[in-house]
């Protein structure tokens, strides 16, 4: 297996769940879709949706939640 980072797309606010209060999207040890929702980046009010494009197992989280994140930052790892 080999791990994939997945990096921030823009740069903004990182969130693992929806609002708070709500389940996280994905949990270290989690099993991921091509296509799941990893976290969230909010910009401005505007939100975007950080997706997994491998499958396989998200194994660490690289940034907490509500962290600020830049461009191109890596926010987790999945074994794929």
């Amino acid at each position: 297996m080999t791990v994939k980072t997945i990096q921030a797309p823009l740069p903004g606010t990182f969130y693992r769940s929806a609002s708070p209060g709500e389940p996280v999207f994905k949990s270290v040890g989690d099993a991921v879709a091509v296509g799941d929702t990893i976290g969230l980046i909010e910009v401005m009010k505007s939100f975007t949706s950080v997706i997994a494009e491998e499958a396989g197992t998200l194994v660490a989280f690289h940034v907490e939640n509500e962290d600020a994140v830049m461009a191109g930052q890596p926010l987790c790892d999945i074994d794929a």
